[in-house]
């Protein structure tokens, strides 16, 4: 039977509660079901029914810590960091407007009320217990409440008396009554009446009862929490004694090494007092800031990460040499003393103008997906041949997708400074994480690059760096890419996309890998991508994550970084998309941890020892690596303004479709479709898009029939994508052992020339 709507209340004011039906989403299965939600003294709390209230909650969510978000006309959504989500559907959109003038009136209630008792309580713990009289006011409170409740109990008693002689009285004049003679109907009457009265007795008794219960429970458990109290006051008034003379015994062996280390005027320097940490005011604050200990993180990577002892931080100068001797640098090293090594060598600033770059792009359009439509064109055509619609794409190419990985190209000129290869190599892996970062978002699909088509990113004025792709095979698809910079460090990869669709999600495994070479110390680095997964590709709202385990290899020295991407679960208590790593040496001795998540930041941290802890969840012994405190190696660039409307595009991706002069006649910029679908025109594009897929077909049969021509025999030349790429050239290099396209030369004497007669016509 269904349950009556209640009336919709107003608005409540600040103490009052809120009552009401919403929509709650519960899976894919049973989707939105109703729930009756109340909100209460800062707390949203859901039951299936009215009924439920006095009995089973299904939840409780703490506005102080939540946040509100608004989806649509009726969606909203409550969370507080990722343990509890619910989202919500109202049954209109005033009805959600109330709930969400509701909600944020108790979040700020709540809000206020958490800091004035967290202030009470600093208050409370600042103020020192002077005498026995103050130390004794806590539990005096407590008797104090307790005789309260006593006296409650005893009114409670009084009244109960009350109604047992009343109820007795009522009893007899009631009795009296039945036992005159009257009709039967006044006789059954009574006699109801009569047992009523009794079950008040009895229900007043059992609250009696009730009330006596909890006044001994309270007055039996009111000493432990006495002594308790009094236990945890005279810890605290020790702890203070204690750090009282720890701190005067720190000013006087202070004084006394300031006395005991007095220089000769001819040998006196006040920069070497600075550099040694003996600098008077700023020791305390320094020694505090290098001796932050951070929490032990646990992670799936079979190691853990405890804070190093005290003793590797910071030292006198005769003992750093020792450290430098054991683990090859300090602390400060690998932050400060390769870059400032390197900061001498510098160029001098030249200026220069440099081309102002869009940063803006029309707005994504609310088209309407009509699947129909799609299922129409499709009959009668091979599988092959059926044209996907833009409302799938972004406007871009995957080849303008892959330039995208140079976005923190700092991070790579930092390494080019290294002197150390390990420091180098935590610089390299954090460039690698980096590239996923601009995917979290990006549900669309890249337009698929035409045979031959380019793209190049000339940044050599505003970055140092100049980068081209080149669509280099078709069956399979495949892209290769090369960037040099004025730095000292080359990158290049050729990347091959094989995808499986599983039902609810699709994996795209990313096949061939990606090579770092540097100029200065001819380190050469390879690794591969990790595999991408979009989740909810029938039902759902997309969602990307990217699992999966790398190896960063220098095939020069033999260091290796492992790196392990943690897939996503439900059930996981870690932060989601983390990712962990550690850097080795060839000897397979560890040197570095790196951790962070790939949208958000990447730390790194110094390993002073390594030991063998306890065994895992596996069975499998971990490692325990002491380490020094984590510095940020690379944190994302924040979205520009507006990124929700325009695909969700970095500050880089904007700029990748603008338009330029002087480019290839095959770059990506000039792809007609695409440039429709970003001006917003997609139907035109839809069109542009099958008409250019047409045209590659053609071309591709042509190409065969040509090379079945030029074969002498029907076996060689006849591969139906014999296509030579322009710009990129397949060998073997001997360094990873790999074969891949590598560029040849060329492009940029072209463009300076203006002369691109060798390039195809696929636009």
């Amino acid at each position: 039977m269904s349950e009556p709507k209640p009336p919709t209340p107003t608005i409540p004011t600040p103490g009052d509660a809120y009552k009401g039906w919403l929509f709650k989403w519960t899976n894919y299965i049973k989707g939105y079901q109703r729930r009756w939600f109340v909100l209460s003294n800062g707390l949203l709390s859901y039951y299936r029914c009215q009924a439920e209230m006095g009995h089973t909650c299904r939840g409780t969510i703490n506005l102080a810590t939540a946040n509100i978000a608004v989806e649509d006309s009726c969606n909203f959504v409550i969370s507080n960091g990722g343990a509890q989500t619910y989202h919500l559907k109202a049954s209109s959109e005033i009805e959600r407007q109330r709930w969400i003038t509701a909600l944020e009136l108790a979040k700020a209630k709540a809000v206020r009320m958490q800091d004035e008792s967290d202030d009470s309580a600093d208050e409370f713990s600042a103020a020192p217990p002077a005498t026995t009289q103050a130390a004794g006011s806590h539990p005096s409170e407590v008797q104090s409440t307790l005789r309260i409740l006593g006296s409650k109990v005893e009114d409670l008693s009084t009244c109960n008396d009350l109604i047992v002689k009343h109820g007795s009285a009522l009893q007899r004049s009631l009795s009296e009554l039945e036992g005159l003679q009257v009709g039967t109907d006044m006789g059954e009457k009574i006699r109801q009446v009569t047992e009523r009265a009794t079950l008040f007795r009895i229900t007043s008794n059992a609250m009696i009862n009730a009330c006596r219960d909890f006044l001994s429970i309270a007055q039996s458990h009111s000493k432990r929490w006495q002594k308790a109290l009094q236990t945890e006051r005279e810890q605290r008034i020790r702890l203070e004694e204690t750090l009282e003379q720890l701190a005067k015994q720190h000013n006087h062996l202070e004084r006394a090494f300031r006395g005991a280390t007095v220089l000769p005027p001819s040998l006196s320097n006040p920069n070497l007092s600075i550099k040694s940490g003996v600098s008077g005011k700023g020791d305390a604050s320094d020694e505090d800031d290098d001796n932050e200990f951070f929490d032990a993180m646990e992670d799936p990577t079979g190691f853990i990460t405890v804070p190093a002892d005290p003793k590797y931080h910071r030292r006198s100068g005769s003992n750093i040499s020792g450290i430098s001797n054991e683990t090859g640098m300090d602390d400060q090293s690998y932050d400060e003393l390769s870059l400032a090594s390197n900061s001498e060598s510098s160029p001098p600033l030249e200026l220069e103008l440099v081309r102002q770059r869009r940063t803006r792009i029309p707005d994504k359009p609310n088209y309407y997906l009509n699947l129909w439509s799609i299922m129409k064109n499709c009959i009668g055509k091979e599988l092959s041949k059926i044209p996907m619609p833009v409302n799938f794409n972004e406007p871009l190419s995957m080849l303008q997708r892959l330039s995208e990985d140079l976005e923190y190209y700092e991070l790579l000129d930092k390494a080019a400074k290294c002197q150390s290869s390990l420091e180098q190599m935590c610089y390299v892996a954090a460039f690698t994480v980096s590239s996923y970062s601009t995917t979290v978002h990006r549900t669309g699909k890249p337009f698929n690059p035409l045979l031959g088509e380019t793209f190049e990113l000339d940044r050599i004025r505003e970055s140092g760096y100049r980068s081209l792709c080149e669509q280099v095979s078709h069956h399979p698809p495949a892209a290769a890419h090369h960037a040099f910079s004025e730095k000292g460090w080359t990158l290049r990869q050729e990347i091959t996309l094989a995808s499986k669709f599983r039902g609810k999600y699709l994996s795209i495994m990313p096949l061939g890998s990606i090579q770092c070479m540097f100029d200065r110390s001819n380190n050469h680095y390879s690794w591969k991508k990790v595999t991408t997964t979009v989740h909810n590709i029938i039902v759902g709202k997309l969602w990307i994550d990217q699992s999966g385990e790398i190896d960063v290899v220098n095939h020069k020295t033999g260091d290796r970084c492992h790196l392990k991407f943690a897939p996503y679960s439900y059930f996981s208590r870690d932060v989601p998309r983390k990712v962990m790593g550690v850097v080795t040496d060839k000897d397979g001795k560890a040197h570095y941890v790196l951790s962070g998540t790939w949208d958000e930041k990447m730390e790194f941290s110094r390993i002073m020892q390594s030991s063998k802890g306890e065994n895992g969840t596996e069975g499998k012994q971990r490692t325990v690596y002491q380490t020094l405190k984590p510095k940020e190696i690379w944190r994302k660039n924040p979205l520009p303004e507006g990124a929700e409307n325009m695909y969700y595009f970095s500050s880089l991706a904007l700029t990748l479709n603008e338009s330029e002069e002087g480019v290839a006649p095959t770059d990506s910029r000039r792809r007609p479709d695409q440039r429709l679908m970003e001006e917003g025109r997609w139907d035109e594009a839809n069109a542009e898009k099958q008409r250019l897929e047409e045209k590659q077909r053609s071309t591709r049969r042509e190409r065969e029939r040509d090379a079945v021509k030029a074969a002498p025999t029907p076996e060689e030349g006849a591969h139906p994508d014999n296509y030579q790429a322009l710009w990129f050239e397949k060998i073997h290099d001997s360094m990873s052992g790999e074969t891949l396209h590598v560029y040849k030369g060329g492009y940029w004497d072209a463009k300076e020339q203006g002369s691109w007669e060798m390039c195809p016509d696929i636009f």
